[in-house]
């Protein structure tokens, strides 16, 4: 699997599991540390535990197993990196607060069929 196809497959699980807004960004090319990032928000601390786990289940059994996963339950962001994949997880609260869509502006967003 690619690195894009890795992506799309975090934004797939996240959809199906009932995740709103989910967005991948490209920053390849505008970063050096990953070359995409996946955003999503969950409705509750309880979803985004479960969003958690089920993008793990997926990417692990494509071989690929998070090198840490950031935050704490409760706090409105988990951020997972996979390495060349990172994804975010917030609350809406958090979300807009950081409005990584803003400062990642200038790059490449790809669809993310619902």
């Amino acid at each position: 699997m690619t690195n894009k196809d890795y992506a799309l497959l975090a934004a797939r699980t996240l959809s199906a599991k009932k995740g709103q807004d989910i967005v991948i960004i490209d920053i390849q090319g505008k970063a050096t540390f990953a070359d995409y990032f996946v955003i999503c928000t969950g409705t509750s601390d309880r979803q985004i535990s479960s969003l958690i786990d089920d993008v793990e289940d997926a990417f692990a059994k494509e071989g690929l197993v998070a090198k840490s996963v950031e935050g704490k339950n409760g706090s409105g962001w988990i951020l997972m990196d996979f390495g060349d994949i990172i994804v975010n997880l917030f609350t809406k609260e958090m979300r807009e607060k950081y409005s990584i869509e803003k400062v990642w502006g200038d790059c490449q967003f790809i669809e993310v069929e619902e």
